[in-house]
């Protein structure tokens, strides 16, 4: 007799760890039998963190659309010499980093392009600046792809750079460029990007030396639930090694104004029977993990009030703007109202807390 999905869940929620195989049965579903993945997924939820919803008062500063990648699933990067390509001076940033200071934020996220002609001192002294306008506000920055970008055109290894930028006033680091952790994924989507070791590397390299980051994987563009399953159990791998995760994002394909798209490589970005799922396997798979972030820049508040019902149970941030967001097609991603945030978690009948990017609540 198969073993049936129910018992499976029953199971996990007695202790089991799932394998990758059976996160590909769960990621798969395409009946009913998802709403049952998401109310155990929920069930979890409520004994992990209870019935809290956090978010943080954050804001993103980009610092610039020039990018040396340009990858497919991206409509914010640009050639120096395109006519929409922009790179702020440490002015400009300092007073945009006043502005979050003024708007009480407790993190600020620097967001770039991988500049071509940016070296370790350049992040150094983007992150001095931010320091300098801002004090203690975490600077939430640098991804493993521009630590391994600095590393290789400064010559120094990339465990040099993380203490740099620490010094710097690096708080943590940004666990995205991650897209899908599966090379042969990444060769269509992100080819100019280091290969899943390096950034494996760098991340566990970071943890390693105390400087802690999120976890996000980005899907509905080319991947098999497979490819999804096996970027999970990578990320469940390196939180067993180090417990340096704080969070897992989930961010979903924007399809709309992308490379990727256009050429036909990729769907019209992830249906909602995924983002459900995406937000309920995460939550019954990476055991290890506290906090399943939903990203509402992505996917809207409606479906994000929906993963808050599949196993999530954060907001992520108010962020004042995205224009990588807006900039691939996506509509309303640039702040979320924490007044918004109450009426929604009210709605569940749950509590809405701020807290730090490190998860104390304020």
């Amino acid at each position: 007799m198969p073993y049936s999905l129910h018992n499976l869940l029953d199971d996990t929620l007695a202790g089991h760890r799932l394998t990758e195989e059976e996160a590909v049965r769960l990621l798969s579903t395409r009946d009913r039998d998802a709403l049952a993945i998401a109310a155990a997924a929920d069930e979890l939820r409520e004994r992990k963190v209870g019935n809290v919803v956090t978010y943080v008062r954050n804001q993103n500063i980009h610092v610039t659309n020039i990018c040396k990648n340009l990858c497919g699933f991206c409509g914010f990067g640009r050639r120096a010499d395109d006519p929409e390509a922009f790179c702020d001076g440490m002015d400009a940033i300092r007073e945009k980093a006043r502005t979050a200071v003024a708007r009480n934020v407790t993190e600020i996220c620097l967001l770039s392009g991988v500049h071509p002609d940016y070296t370790l001192d350049s992040y150094v002294d983007l992150i001095s600046s931010v320091r300098a306008a801002a004090p203690g506000v975490d600077i939430h920055t640098a991804s493993p792809e521009e630590i391994a970008w600095a590393a290789e055109r400064s010559g120094v290894p990339t465990a040099t750079v993380i203490k740099r930028l620490r010094e710097a006033g690096l708080g943590t680091l940004q666990g995205t460029a991650a897209e899908i952790l599966v090379d042969e994924i990444r060769r269509v989507i992100c080819p100019n990007k280091c290969d899943t070791a390096t950034w494996v590397r760098i991340i566990k390299e970071a943890h390693t030396l105390g400087v802690r980051s999120t976890a996000t994987i980005m899907y509905g563009s080319c991947e098999s639930e497979a490819d999804r399953a096996r970027h999970l159990a990578i990320l469940r791998e390196i939180q067993d090694d180090t417990s340096g995760f704080t969070e897992f994002v989930p961010l979903s394909f924007i399809h709309e104004k992308t490379a990727l798209y256009r050429a036909g490589l990729a769907p019209a970005g992830a249906t909602g029977r995924e983002d459900i799922l995406m937000a309920a396997v995460a939550r019954l798979f990476l055991d290890n993990f506290d906090h399943i972030q939903v990203c509402w820049g992505k996917v809207g508040t409606k479906m994000a009030e929906a993963a808050l019902l599949s196993g999530a149970d954060d907001f992520g941030g108010t962020m004042f703007c995205d224009d990588v967001s807006t900039d691939a097609g996506g509509e309303g991603a640039d702040y979320f109202d924490p007044a918004e945030m109450q009426r929604i978690a009210g709605d569940l009948g749950r509590t809405l807390r701020q807290r730090t990017t490190t998860y104390e609540l304020v």
